[in-house]
């Protein structure tokens, strides 16, 4: 159990941690770290709570709550995104401050409605609009598929905080509440596996709002998401990632993910390697059926081409390649070269069906007909180098 922790005076975490959870959203992200379920309270001449937490977390909340305060004291309770994980303790909260106000996006409101079903005192919020707590004042702006229809961000001028719900989140469980507290390297990781995973499909909208932040003139000492550690130290660096993410142009690198039958697909996945290691990039390779698919996605997030290869089963691929195939198409990652590559037996299909759904997740297909019957020749292996080669002298000038 989490106990509050102060971001400055009256300013508190007063959230959860879910050391358990190893997948959200069903079986499609994994999370083997956890998360947690990030609430924040400030205290001044009114009171307000900024996001719940998931419902079976609803306790934790509130005995943080009463360790501070009354909860029947708090005026405001703002709901960034209404998603199950955030807003799930909305009516354990609202129970215990029936007057309190709710401040929600338009497409909030509908959403608590939908989800919970009770009245309670609501008030619609737009970009620009501020509500003042005493010494320090709230304002909201609207961050729609950022990355549902309802979501906001809520700023503290006074503090430079920026409450922005889902974005720069990570899914991290650790008792450490703050960037400077835990492993850099651990926490960039885990951040871009967040975005490629969840905000890959918005990029260009990630992109416009931090060009109206920028243009809003709001100066950020501190991002408080509601998933994983808060940035104080150097909230830059997060935001700078996330220009450079939602710009989807990458770097000289590669991903060959694949999965194999009898080993022919995977000669030719290492054929392919060799080919790109001595392009002079970077390469990562994963068997896709002893790997973790949001890992794959990750390591997409920063490179240029993806190569995927499977052997033909019932004129498709490998049971284990479809999930990949269709994260990529709902994902839509930008500025990729892709290319399918595999063997079969009597009947081919596989590598027309990866080719069919890179183009349906707007990759720009390759089609170098890397196919081979039965076992791949030496000439195969070397056409596999060869086109390995040029793909990373395409991709590293």
């Amino acid at each position: 159990m989490g106990r509050p922790v102060a971001l400055g005076e009256g300013i508190y975490w007063v959230g959860a941690i879910d050391w358990n959870i190893r997948y959200f959203h069903g079986p499609a992200f994994s999370t083997p770290r956890g998360t947690t379920y990030n609430a924040y309270l400030i205290v001044d001449d009114k009171i307000a709570l900024v996001d719940t937490v998931y419902g079976p977390f609803a306790g934790e909340l509130i005995g943080n709550l009463k360790s501070l305060i009354n909860p029947v004291r708090l005026d405001y309770l703002i709901i960034n995104h209404t998603e199950i994980d955030h807003s799930g303790a909305f009516p354990a909260i609202m129970d215990l401050c029936p007057d309190a106000l709710v401040l929600c996006t338009q497409r909030g409101l509908e959403g608590l409605k939908a989800y919970y079903g009770r009245e309670f005192k609501y008030k619609v919020v737009k970009t620009g609009d501020v509500i003042s707590l005493g010494r320090r004042s709230l304002k909201f702006i609207e961050a729609p598929m950022l990355h549902w229809p309802d979501s906001m961000f809520t700023y503290i001028p006074e503090e430079g905080l920026l409450l922005p719900n889902d974005a720069f989140g990570q899914h991290l469980a650790t008792t450490a509440r703050f960037d400077d507290e835990v492993d850099e390297l651990l926490v960039m990781d885990e951040a871009a596996k967040y975005y490629a995973n969840i905000l890959f499909p918005f990029s260009h909208l990630i992109t416009k709002k931090l060009e109206e932040i920028q243009k809003m003139g709001l100066v950020i000492k501190t991002i408080a998401p509601s998933h994983g550690i808060i940035w104080r130290q150097n909230p830059s660096r997060i935001i700078e990632a996330y220009a450079r993410w939602a710009e989807c142009r990458g770097k000289p690198k590669a991903i060959i993910a694949y999965d194999t039958m009898w080993g022919s697909t995977e000669k030719m996945a290492y054929a392919l390697l060799e080919g790109l290691s001595e392009g002079g990039i970077e390469v990562k390779l994963f068997k896709i059926s002893v790997s973790d698919r949001n890992e794959i996605i990750k390591e997409l997030l920063e490179a240029r081409a993806v190569f995927l290869g499977s052997p033909t089963i019932n004129n498709d691929v490998l049971p284990a390649v479809s999930p990949l195939l269709d994260d990529l198409v709902g994902l839509r990652p930008k500025n990729k070269l892709g290319v399918a590559f595999g063997a079969y037996g009597w009947g081919g299909g596989a590598q027309k069906v990866i080719e069919e759904r890179l183009k349906a997740a707007k990759i720009e297909v390759i089609e170098a007909n890397l196919t081979v019957q039965w076992v791949p020749s030496p000439d195969d292996l070397k056409r596999c180098q060869n086109l390995g080669r040029e793909i990373a002298s395409r991709i590293g000038g």
